[in-house]
């Protein structure tokens, strides 16, 4: 995979991203998909759903998946409290939540600015990274949204919803 393709849609000449913590490393996305951020609240589980979905929320009369990216990237699971954070995010034309450890701060890049991640081999599935920022003393790792959920993932949430209707 040509990591370099991923970056062809930041022709322009700056791109603000919100930067968000997952652990020890720094990430972030693409403000423009950021709806709202929000605290964590209790989920409805769906059954058989993979284990980084953590359920749904009722969102002003939407279906939400709320999602660990701590699980999704295998940094393993958070402990939710009063500080946990869930951004809400536009993908695939669908709110989604995300639950992340805290939001940081907008940052604005130039697009020479990122680097294209490096290439691992086929250990290593670099679809959901964007690319990689210096920032300051630590590197800023920025997030794919748009191949973060899978069609397919985001189907189970379909199946739900109209099982649920009828």
């Amino acid at each position: 995979m040509n990591s370099k393709a991923n970056l062809d849609h930041l022709h322009v000449e700056s791109k603000e991203f919100l930067s968000f913590f997952l652990g020890e490393e720094h990430y972030a996305l693409d403000i423009m998909t950021v709806k709202e951020i929000r605290g964590y609240e209790a989920v409805t589980k769906i059954a058989n759903a993979p284990s980084f979905i953590k359920g749904v929320i009722n969102l002003r009369g939407d279906i939400v998946p709320i999602i660990d990216l701590r699980i999704k990237f295998s940094v393993g699971e958070a402990t939710y409290n009063e500080f946990t954070i869930v951004i809400m995010l536009n993908v695939c034309e669908r709110i989604v939540g995300i639950v992340v450890d805290g939001v940081s701060d907008v940052i604005k890049l130039q697009e020479d600015d990122i680097r294209p991640p490096p290439e691992f081999g086929v250990a290593f599935d670099s679809k959901y990274l964007l690319g990689l920022a210096s920032l300051e003393e630590h590197m800023v790792i920025l997030v794919n949204i748009d191949s973060l959920i899978s069609s397919e993932e985001l189907g189970l949430f379909d199946n739900h919803n109209t099982a649920a209707q009828e």
